[in-house]
């Protein structure tokens, strides 16, 4: 058994909901040691948020991000507006979306499905560099 961990700063990214499965995999190349295992990812952030969604039609993305803005609109008579009319709804966001998904590996690879990838949902209009925290645990291959 072993744990392994790495902090990842992605580049700063518009508002939207932007595909990372790529950049978890290159910054934790011990994936392809384990046999059976875990990978925990930790968003350090109150105002994005992570998803595992449908990978292939970009379509989705875009619906989840303006239903997103439909649940947490900027219109909302918010009290904590003092970072600017988007940062409060970014909150509530974050909050339905959640910071942390853990994902089975087996056989040196994540077990997503078929139409399953990573996603960082960037809920601020001013761009900011986010930090995943991904720690892995598990057996390595045999």
């Amino acid at each position: 058994m072993f744990w392994t961990q790495r902090h990842l700063t992605l580049p700063p990214r518009a508002q939207g909901i932007w595909k990372i499965t790529a950049d978890i995999i290159g910054a934790i190349p011990e994936i392809q040691t384990v046999g059976t295992g875990l990978l925990h990812l930790f968003l350090q952030h109150t105002s994005a948020s992570l998803t595992l969604n449908e990978n292939v039609d970009s379509d989705v993305p875009a619906d989840l991000n303006r239903l997103a803005d439909k649940i947490a609109p900027e219109s909302f008579p918010y009290d904590h507006t003092c970072e600017g009319p988007d940062d409060m709804p970014a909150h509530v966001k974050s909050s339905l979306f959640g910071v942390s998904l853990t994902i089975p590996v087996g056989n040196g690879q994540l077990l997503l499905g078929t139409w399953q990838g990573i996603f960082l949902c960037e809920h601020r209009r001013r761009t900011h560099r986010r930090t995943l925290v991904l720690t892995l645990f598990g057996e390595r291959k045999k």
